[in-house]
C-alpha cells in the first residue's frame, strides 16, 4: 500500500493535485504564517531533509528534457514519515487548507524507489 498526502490545488508541473511540501511554501509566501508554525514547519521540512533520499528521476522517458510526470508516495511501512506528514497537515489545516489522505495499491509506473518511498507515473485509473 502507498500512501500520499494532497491538497485541492493543482500543481501545474504534473497536473496533479497539489503534495504537502508546496502547499506549505505557498502558505508561507502568500499569508501571514504564525511564527509558532513556521518553526515546527521548519523542523518537519529540517527532518525531511536529514531523512528522506530526493529521488533521482521523475519520468520513465530517456529524453534529456522530458516532462517530469511522476509523483511521490510513501511506502505504509514509513510510518515516521507519515507520522511527520500528518503533522504538517495539522498545520495546513489550521489555515484553511483542506489536506486528504490517498491510499493505493498501485500507484502507477514505478520510475524510483528506496526504503520509504516511490516516485511513479500514475496509471490512468491511479487516484492522484
Amino acid at each position: 500500500m502507498y500512501v500520499r498526502f494532497i491538497t485541492h490545488t493543482h500543481d501545474e508541473d504534473s497536473g496533479r493535485r497539489q503534495g504537502l511540501f508546496q502547499a506549505m511554501a505557498e502558505l508561507r509566501k502568500n499569508r501571514d504564517f504564525p511564527e509558532h508554525d513556521a518553526q515546527i514547519y521548519n523542523e518537519i521540512y529540517d527532518w525531511f531533509r536529514h531523512n528522506l533520499s530526493t529521488p533521482n528521476t521523475f519520468t520513465r522517458s530517456a529524453r534529456p528534457h522530458a516532462k517530469n510526470v511522476a509523483i511521490s508516495w510513501f511506502k505504509d511501512t514509513a510510518s515516521e514519515h507519515i507520522s511527520k506528514m500528518r503533522a504538517a497537515a495539522q498545520i495546513l489545516q489550521a489555515h484553511g487548507v483542506i489536506v486528504e489522505v490517498l491510499y493505493v495499491e498501485r500507484p502507477g509506473y514505478i520510475v524510483y524507489e528506496d526504503e520509504f518511498q516511490v516516485t511513479a507515473e500514475p496509471f490512468k485509473e491511479t487516484t492522484t
